[in-house]
């Protein structure tokens, strides 16, 4: 059926009119109700197919856009949008005025006031009514409120208490205008920037909400303008059967979205089968999240008795402190006579991170509060009806040990957690150290001893691929911190590395080679066709002889110069732990060329794929018992703008 003249909303281009009262969706070809015409309902089910109408009509966030022309970048300048530019100003952003600079002099023109220019006055400009937007949006994006806050009294009241002339959004305007308009801006501006990155790595991993949606989340970690950058590409709902296939069409289509197939150097996840399978049919390396494998390692000390029993000891009182509504008080008297600190007992769980480390490392902290505690009155005799057994000096000296044993193991963690420059070149260098840590001696005792079995045991059976292990040795070597810190297959690993900066310069030709013939043949006419100066005369020889030296330097293979750069790098100083290494690296761009651009291909693997992590942190807040029922299109664009803002 033709579509009617009347219909004049850009929403009928995706549906077709069936009578009066009804409409065919052109991509579910479901029937939708729009009596009379009325557009909202299918305004409210193109939403659901991920297209916003209204948010495509907004211009409030046209001036966060990245400029692509010489009038748009002019139009920011003034502080205007290129959409503002070539409409005609509002009827609200028209102020009158009617007075006069010079009382004594008077306007030729008169003008009467009415009420509607003494509105029009009052009324706000609409670059002011979309800056208000912008905030709004801001507040109830990035402090993860419900899209009902901008309908509450109390919000509006403040609004009104603030500036009485401004109206709030609806709570329809801020879920499926402002939010979609913000979302398409920013989404626009990460592309244009990923556009100009030619190496990138990846984060993946899966959660499940409160809803019982599954997500699939993934950031991408690059170098750019010589800083490691990482932003949150999508976190998507995955209704189908979490097959490694799946996943693997998931993680596709999302880099497909952002521009960014063939770019992929790496992807760090976590030990799922279904992560392997995935990575494998995209023929992406993959590193596994040295995170999980610490707190893997970590958690074998679980399995010897000799711990598991003196742990029981230690978890059984801690317990007993949490539940007891007299502990608190008697504990917090104990800590304050002894001068400790006024910290509680802590449990460990074990799917939580260095949990046993950190419960045995309060108890030492607090041992004496706590037997001072248990010999207390108003403890004792509920400790001894419940029959709990009293920590002695041994289990004390038991924890220092074990609290030894471990702390490098709960350091390692935290240093390929942190938020800054935690690359997979860290992997070899801490395994090297923890190597060292774990291996026993003579002068152990049992207890330690198993300890140090279990743990390492665990950890030398990691990253045993070839594959993988080429790429931890050369991205240590292109570490500056670590470059010394190589010991096995130092010389393979130098010569792969060389073979990768020839093969990287190669493809992306630099340097490109010039003809030297043609260098002396035009720099010989440029000097014919004018006249040289007198200091030019004078140092003619020397000015020949210094021009025949950078020929010579230039004309090199590019062979010969990326030798020469690993010379040089390797005669350097190794830098400090706690320095970054890819500012160091943007540092050295004229010196060592091709190594410095390799770098970017290394030094952007994370170690761990705890970035994911965080995003699920942030998407726990987002979609929270209180606000489940939130479609997971809007929580992908929440989740997006509230990690890359």
């Amino acid at each position: 059926m033709k579509m009617p003249k009347t219909k004049r909303s850009k929403v009928w281009l995706h549906f077709t009119c069936v009578n009066a009262d009804s409409a065919t969706c052109n991509k579910c070809l479901k029937a939708i109700a729009c009596k009379g015409g009325n557009t909202s309902n299918l305004m409210k089910h193109m939403a659901r197919h991920g297209v916003y109408l209204k948010a495509e009509q907004c211009t409030v966030f046209d001036k966060l856009r990245d400029a692509e022309s010489s009038t748009s970048t002019a139009a920011a300048s003034v502080g205007l949008t290129a959409g503002q530019i070539e409409e005609s100003p509002s009827p609200a952003s028209v102020v009158v005025d009617t007075t006069d600079d010079d009382n004594s002099s008077r306007s030729s023109s008169v003008t009467t006031v009415t009420p509607f220019i003494m509105a029009k006055k009052a009324a706000l400009t609409k670059e002011k009514v979309q800056e208000i937007h912008r905030a709004v949006t801001k507040f109830v994006v990035m402090g993860l409120h419900p899209f009902s806050t901008v309908e509450s009294p109390s919000f509006r009241e403040m609004c009104t208490a603030l500036n009485h002339r401004y109206q709030p959004p609806s709570r329809d305007d801020m879920s499926n205008t402002y939010i979609p308009a913000w979302y398409s801006v920013i989404k626009h501006n990460v592309i244009q920037e990923l556009a100009y990155v030619s190496k990138i790595a990846i984060t993946c991993d899966g959660w499940t909400s409160v809803a019982q949606d599954h997500y699939l989340t993934v950031t991408v970690h690059y170098i750019y303008k010589g800083s490691i950058q990482q932003k949150v590409l999508s976190t998507e709902a995955v209704y189908e059967s979490q097959t490694g296939p799946v996943v693997a069409q998931e993680i596709h289509s999302i880099l497909e979205e952002f521009k960014l197939t063939g770019k992929v150097i790496a992807a760090t996840v976590d030990n799922a089968y279904n992560m392997d399978v995935a990575l494998r049919n995209l023929k992406f390396l993959k590193v596994g999240c040295f995170a999980h494998t610490l707190n893997l390692a970590a958690q074998k000390v679980y399995g010897i008795q000799a711990v598991t029993r003196w742990c029981a000891k230690i978890r059984a009182l801690v317990v007993w402190l949490k539940r007891s509504t007299m502990s608190k008080t008697v504990l917090r008297e104990k800590q304050r006579l002894l001068n400790l600190p006024e910290h509680n007992v802590i449990l460990d769980v074990r799917t939580r991170w260095n949990s046993l480390y950190l419960m045995v490392e309060r108890f030492v902290e607090q041992f004496p509060a706590i037997q001072a505690a248990c010999l207390d009155q108003r403890l004792r005799r509920p400790m001894e009806r419940d029959r709990l057994e009293r920590l002695s000096e041994s289990d004390f000296e038991k924890a220092e040990e074990f609290m030894k044993c471990m702390k490098v193991l709960y350091t390692s963690t935290l240093c390929v957690s942190s938020d800054k420059s935690p690359t997979c070149s860290q992997i070899i260098p801490i395994l090297t150290k923890l190597e060292a840590h774990y291996s026993t001696s003579d002068d152990d005792n049992v207890f330690v001893a198993a300890i140090k079995e279990k743990v390492w045991g665990d950890l030398k059976k990691r990253y045993q691929d070839q594959d993988i292990q080429n790429f931890l040795q050369e991205a240590t070597l292109m570490d500056p911190r670590f470059k010394g810190r190589l010991e096995a297959g130092v010389a393979e690993a130098w010569d792969r590395l060389e073979k990768a900066v020839i093969d990287n310069a190669t493809a992306a030709q630099l340097p490109i080679e010039e003809d030297p013939h043609q260098t002396e043949a035009g720099e010989e006419e440029d000097q014919a066709g004018r006249c040289m100066s007198a200091l030019e005369q004078l140092f003619e020889d020397e000015d020949r002889e210094l021009h025949t030296t950078q020929t010579t330097s230039s004309a090199l293979s590019i062979t010969e110069q990326v030798q020469k750069e690993i010379e040089i790098y390797k005669g350097l100083p190794a830098i400090p732990s706690g320095q970054d290494p890819v500012a160091w690296w943007g540092g050295k761009r004229d010196t060592l060329p091709n190594l410095s651009v390799l770098s970017e291909a290394y030094l952007c693997v994370q170690a761990s794929s705890t970035p994911s992590e965080r995003v699920f942190s942030c998407a726990g807040h987002a979609i929270s018992q209180e606000r489940c029922r939130i479609l997971p299109e809007k929580a992908n664009m929440v989740i997006f703008l509230q990690k890359n803002c």
